[in-house]
């Protein structure tokens, strides 16, 4: 296998990647519509409207951008593009984490070699892919330091679950959580929380077994909750579900943002590791997903548990001065507003039980996230 060399970034540079379900209006189920939909796109969707594993998902990835500003313009434009297609083809954009009511059995595999190779590989997890998440890219100058980020990131990403939780349903059936995407993730042999790695020669060291031994295929089908991406040079942070609207999808960037360009400055000017069990990172996370923002989190400093407003009150106070550098000082105080709710997960319910069902409650949640 070819040395996996970091590819450098000088600044916090960002990417947003977009999971967004297809529905059919008429029914408000999820519609095999991806290759219809990219046939209206510019350039059948070039590099930034992709498939996923399953028809029913669009995924819309940005530019590289300098600020959440930048991205916010990306976006809307994209965004634009995509709705009016849909438009055509009488589609929805579905935002959440999970389709409240669609079946994994109506689903249809993108007939792509390396989608097939999955669904040989993973079989009935592979089918059960109908999640959609949102992935923020963070730029960082070395690959040690974005191993080092990854490992210090990971006790505020159930924090990050907890903000974005909106899958409580899960083919027709109130699950009891706020966040089952998380758990239908965790069942892939290759998800979750990641291993413990100290420098840049230990991931590539993990990822070269787990090619050699014939586990993976590619470094692609690493769908860890927080990962280096040697490519663009990031660190990718993928626990997320998707959030209900882009203002909130904006909000939760700049919170990530924010994160990796403190802790990469903590790291230039030396600072001492805390270590955080990462049985206490995992007990938290299920707490995120069971309660979404109403989740009390454990601090891996004091072992006691805080309520979620509490938690993004001191990250806001702690990260004002790095989102005044990086211009998105409103955008992240957004996140005191997710932690008080309600949440998405507790829209899809309350509007469930308002509107006497699923699909309607699809249909009112779809005119709620458009963007144009």
């Amino acid at each position: 296998m070819p040395p996996i060399e970091f590819t450098p970034n000088r600044h916090p540079s960002l990417g947003i990647e977009l999971e967004l379900g297809l529905v059919d209006l008429q029914t408000s189920n999820l519609s095999n519509s991806f290759n219809q939909l990219v046939e209206r796109l510019p350039d059948r969707g070039g590099n930034r409207f992709k498939p996923e594993i399953i028809q029913s998902v669009v995924e819309i990835n940005t530019d590289v951008c300098q600020s959440i500003g930048e991205a916010e313009r990306d976006l809307r434009g994209r965004l634009g593009v995509v709705e009016a297609a849909a438009d055509a083809l009488g589609l929805g954009l579905w935002w959440g984490g999970v389709h409240p009511f669609a079946r994994c059995d109506e689903q249809q595999v993108t007939p792509d070699e390396r989608y097939l190779k999955l669904v040989d590989l993973l079989q009935v997890l592979a089918r059960r892919m109908m999640t959609f998440g949102l992935h923020v890219h963070v730029g960082v100058d070395s690959g040690d330091k974005a191993v080092m980020i990854c490992d210090r990131i990971m006790r505020h990403l159930p924090t990050l679950l907890a903000l974005s939780s909106s899958s409580p349903f899960w083919e027709g059936e109130a699950t009891g959580l706020h966040s089952y995407r998380s758990k239908v993730m965790e069942g892939l042999p290759t998800a979750g929380l990641p291993p413990l790695m100290r420098n840049w020669s230990e991931y590539v060291w993990l990822v070269n077994h787990m090619v050699g031994t014939g586990f993976i295929n590619t470094i692609r089908e690493l769908w860890w909750d927080v990962r280096p991406h040697h490519n663009f040079g990031t660190v990718e942070i993928r626990m997320c579900d998707m959030p209900g609207n882009l203002s909130d999808v904006l909000s939760l960037a700049a919170l990530m943002q924010c994160l990796v360009k403190a802790l990469s400055d903590e790291i230039d000017h030396g600072a001492y590791q805390h270590d955080c069990h990462p049985m206490l990172v995992a007990q938290n996370k299920w707490r995120a997903a069971r309660y979404g923002n109403k989740a009390q989190l454990v601090d891996s400093h004091t072992y006691t548990a805080h309520t979620l407003p509490q938690i993004v009150d001191n990250l806001v106070e702690r990260l004002s001065p790095t989102a005044e550098d990086l211009g998105c000082r409103e955008h992240l105080e957004r996140c005191r507003q997710l932690a008080a709710g309600p949440s998405w997960a507790e829209r899809q319910l309350t509007l469930a039980a308002q509107k006497g069902g699923l699909p309607a409650a699809v249909t009112a949640l779809l005119k709620q996230s458009r963007t144009t």
